[in-house]
């Protein structure tokens, strides 16, 4: 059944050097739409240079993609780790018009800075005390948000967003994995009792043990698989799947074995 919706345009600004944080911006805001579209009447539509712009010959590119693209922007989320990027005819960098631009025009504007660190040889020192400059600049402009991992800026920016979308949409939509969007119906019985165990856990970890004679799903000193059983094991890996999809687990490792409960994630188990 079709139903009326608000598009808003979320525009990402930022240098090459951030390409990780380009994809996690688009996959929370998907998620976004995936819980709240439905409900809200609105969609969040994630746009930037990268995708969202096609070859053109005859004036500046940057030109281009504020025309095409940043004129129509409803939300700009900005990051920056140790590159301010390349000039135009009229700013520092290509990211800082974008950012100025939408400022200018009084919309919201999200900017975060990384600290992770960073070997330095690999740092153009000229292109980071610009960078360390235009941060200056912008602490008497309002609040920016600085943070040390790609996990903490998921958590964080998850948050972010959904305060400002309540802003712009004027409904109680919740963080993502929030515990307003969760009915008995969204959260299967296993990715409930999974969760609410993982919360008690004191390092809130689950791990997924995978060996020849099956595979064990532990949590809080627990084996959550009774069985061997392939049904059994199956269920409890679809549990376990939901919980990630729903950014109230996230994974520590690249094999798919070790995770931990995200701060939506306690928030939700607190609600059982």
């Amino acid at each position: 059944m079709s139903q009326a919706v608000t598009l808003y345009n979320l525009f990402i600004a930022s240098p090459s050097d951030v390409a990780w944080a380009r994809a996690q911006v688009r996959q929370t805001v998907n998620a976004w739409n995936e819980i709240h579209a439905k409900h809200s009447a609105a969609v969040l539509l994630p746009v930037g240079w990268e995708r969202s712009s096609a070859p053109n010959m005859g004036r500046p590119a940057q030109e281009l993609i504020n025309e095409k693209l940043l004129s129509d922007a409803d939300i700009l989320v900005g990051v920056f780790w140790t590159k301010l990027g390349t000039p135009t005819t009229e700013y520092d960098s290509g990211t800082v018009e974008e950012i100025e631009r939408h400022i200018l025009a009084g919309k919201p504007t999200l900017l975060y800075f990384s600290g992770e660190p960073v070997a330095l040889d690999s740092v153009d020192r000229e292109d980071y005390e610009r960078l360390v400059t235009f941060k200056k600049s912008c602490r008497d402009r309002g609040q920016y948000h600085t943070f040390d991992t790609a996990s903490q800026f998921a958590d964080d920016f998850n948050r972010h967003l959904a305060m400002h979308m309540n802003d712009l949409i004027g409904t109680s939509a919740s963080p993502v994995g929030g515990t307003k969007i969760f009915s008995n119906d969204e959260l299967s019985d296993s990715a409930k009792i999974l969760l609410a165990e993982a919360a008690k856990d004191t390092q809130g970890s689950v791990f997924v043990i995978r060996h020849l004679g099956g595979t064990a799903i532990q949590t809080n000193g627990r084996n959550m698989t009774a069985s061997n059983e392939r049904r059994e094991i199956a269920r409890w890996e679809g549990a376990v799947d939901q919980l990630v999809r729903l950014e109230l687990l996230v994974g520590r490792d690249t094999k798919g074995e070790v995770f931990e409960v995200t701060t939506l994630g306690y928030e939700v188990a607190d609600s059982f």
